[in-house]
């Protein structure tokens, strides 16, 4: 029996994760707003870019939100049911941007997407928010295990 107890405490031991979460990391929107509405026209028109393009929009109607950088990655699949596109960004240290529009099987049209860089503590994600669609700012480990 006090066998079985050794082995037993032994396992239960707490070990660390492989990678353990680093909360310090600095925040690449630190400056930027928690929630940033989006015009869906422009991301649209992102949707059709093509590999190598480049890209300069202001992502939102009612803020300065300004994205640069370059497509480079497309992706149609389905006959056109989930179209995506990822942009790595000029100015925002190479954070990445990936948005696809999803056709639903009842005819809706949604859209999913983030903005993130695996060395920033930040991230924004597409969300719908009262029909309409927004950046929401979260931290990184929200959204990602390590």
């Amino acid at each position: 029996i006090s066998i079985i107890g050794f082995s037993a405490a032994a396992q239960n031991q707490d070990t660390p994760a492989l990678n353990e979460p680093d909360y310090n990391k600095p925040k690449l929107f630190a400056a930027h707003p928690d929630q940033i509405p989006v015009n869906l026209t422009n991301i649209n028109a992102l949707l059709s870019s093509s590999v190598g393009n480049a890209v300069d929009m202001n992502v939102s109607a009612t803020s300065s939100f300004r994205f640069t950088g370059e497509v480079i990655s497309t992706v149609s699949k389905y006959q056109n049911r989930i179209i995506s596109v990822v942009i790595r960004s000029s100015n925002f240290s190479g954070a990445i941007l990936s948005i696809s529009k999803i056709t639903n099987d009842n005819g809706t049209i949604s859209y999913t997407g983030r903005l993130i860089s695996k060395r920033f503590g930040d991230v924004y994600e597409l969300k719908e928010l009262n029909g309409s669609f927004v950046l929401v700012k979260k931290n990184y480990y929200e959204l990602i295990n390590e």
